[in-house]
């Protein structure tokens, strides 16, 4: 059976609480949708930007059991990004997963040093590639930069995942853009597996203005990508709710026509 899934495509704030209610909000959309699962960007929780260790909370925080209510209150299982406390007084970038029968939690792996920004400063790297499943289909999670390391991705495939899911709040600036479409698709590709990239908008085209400088809080255009590399939906720059259908027996046509999981001679799990 399909799994019919939302990207939610907003912009957040620095306040967790105004936050919540705009997921609130989405998810409540997304369910009148008959979705049965909601994805949103990276930062979720507050954007970039924002002092981030002193609202970091942990998984059992106040945040984290709202959203769970709302996941409850509407039948789906979301995904959101937010921030906990790390040992070392950093804060962790994590994904929640949450809702019924689902609960599973991603931290970053990779962390963007990149472009002049540092996010290792005040965020401590995850080490452990983590999915879970929904309705029988494996789905895999990652966020944002970890879309320029494949092997993440090929990783998801090899636990099972036919769906990938990568929250994002990318970064703007020349090529960005392209850069972004490039690697989602060839991500999607590489590891053939449904891709759902979920960006935080475009901060001016949502009204809320432009970003501090050099500060990645978006530039919109999620997409739905199929496993053979193709773009199925696409939103632009501004806030949109883009509600699709995952075939997933799609995958297993695609890796018997291209069959570079199975032709792999690096990397590959024993």
């Amino acid at each position: 059976m399909p799994l019919r899934i939302a990207l939610s495509q907003l912009t957040t704030g620095p306040d967790p609480a105004s936050n919540l209610a705009l997921l609130r909000r989405e998810t409540q959309r997304a369910a009148e949708a008959h979705a049965r699962l909601i994805v949103f960007p990276e930062a979720a929780m507050a954007c970039f930007g924002t002092r981030l260790g002193p609202l970091a909370e942990p998984l059992d925080g106040p945040w984290a059991t709202e959203l769970r209510q709302i996941a409850k209150e509407t039948g789906l299982v979301v995904v959101a990004g937010m921030f906990t406390p790390a040992p070392d007084g950093r804060v962790t970038n994590t994904l929640l997963a949450t809702g019924p029968g689902v609960e599973a939690a991603y931290d970053k792996i990779h962390l963007y040093d990149a472009f002049g920004f540092r996010e290792s400063d005040t965020v401590a790297p995850g080490s452990q590639v983590v999915t879970f499943t929904l309705d029988g289909i494996g789905i895999g999670l990652a966020t944002c930069y970890d879309v320029r390391f494949p092997e993440l991705f090929r990783a998801h495939a090899d636990a099972g995942a036919v769906v990938s899911l990568l929250p994002a709040s990318w970064g703007a600036g020349p090529g960005k853009r392209e850069q972004w479409e490039l690697l989602t698709r060839a991500r999607a590709l590489d590891a053939t597996v449904w891709l759902a990239a979920v960006g935080q908008a475009d901060p001016v085209a949502s009204g809320a203005g432009p970003a501090p400088a050099g500060t990645p809080t978006g530039i919109g255009h999620s997409a739905l990508i199929g496993p053979d590399g193709t773009v199925r939906e696409r939103l632009d720059a501004a806030p949109g709710l883009l509600i699709a259908d995952i075939d997933p027996d799609e995958v297993g046509a695609v890796r018997r026509t291209v069959s570079v999981l199975a032709n792999r001679k690096l990397g590959v799990r024993p």
